[in-house]
């Protein structure tokens, strides 16, 4: 069984049906659609009780951060209680882009963190250009919690990343000529913290860099990180489902 561990069915330009049976096509039988948002956290939410290969998470991307209000972040906790919800995210900090006040998704950050204590839950994180920043909110609020770091971009944090016990999950970028430091994470980080995704519909990985990534090409990505790790894709596959399930606990077995 192969996983994509963090996508956007809902920014894609295919039907999500059809993205769900070409996955299914390509052996990928689990999709976790990541909400950004108060209204594509709903939308997840509800492609999860319509598919059963989906599972979502919900909560506020850094790039909407401003926009979480109390009544939103109250939505976002009743939706938390819905067993298709597996995750909250995606959250964190985003200087590249910098839609919003440092302090603004420092604080709605925080909230996530709270937020993924009270539900039991994982929480997945965005980060870009803000390592710094995104290590000490986790260190200083995330302590206990499962933290999954989605589209892996700390190569260079990888000792500490290993240390605290976070999941890391590549996508298709680890393909990228370009991307040694990533590939060299990807052949170093314990096998027990390992995760893959697409990220879709972006950073679609060779050889279809620069079309619109979607769920199923998950599956290239596995098989490059296997082949920088000398292991067979069905090892890899089993780790990887095992780690999943680890993760995301409500996925069950």
């Amino acid at each position: 069984m192969l996983i994509d561990s963090h996508t956007h069915l809902d920014h894609c330009h295919e039907d999500p049906a059809e993205l769900v049976a070409d996955a299914q096509e390509a052996g990928v039988d689990i999709i976790i659609q990541s909400g950004i948002d108060l209204q594509r956290s709903r939308h997840s939410v509800e492609l999860a009780e319509r598919f059963p290969q989906v599972f979502a998470t919900v909560g506020f991307h850094p790039h909407e951060a401003g926009n979480l209000d109390e009544a939103a972040l109250e939505e976002l906790e009743a939706m938390t209680s819905n067993p298709r919800v597996v995750g909250v995210g995606e959250t964190g900090f985003d200087f590249y882009h910098d839609n919003w006040p440092h302090g603004t998704q420092g604080e709605v950050f925080a909230q996530h963190l709270q937020l993924a204590r009270r539900s039991g839950l994982p929480v997945v994180i965005h980060t870009r250009e803000a390592a710094k920043d995104t290590m000490e909110a986790l260190e200083r609020h995330g302590s206990g919690l499962t933290v999954v770091l989605h589209c892996f971009s700390l190569p260079n944090l990888l000792d500490e990343v290993v240390e605290r016990g976070y999941f890391v999950s590549f996508a298709g970028n680890v393909t990228y000529k370009s991307a040694t430091d990533l590939q060299e994470a990807a052949r170093s980080v314990p096998a027990e913290l390992l995760l893959f995704e697409t990220d879709a519909p972006w950073l679609a990985p060779v050889p279809v860099r620069g079309r619109p990534n979607r769920p199923s090409l998950v599956a290239k990505v596995y098989e490059f990180v296997a082949g920088l790790r000398g292991e067979a894709v069905e090892d890899l596959a089993a780790q990887v489902e095992s780690n999943v399930r680890r993760a995301f606990p409500r996925i069950g077995g």
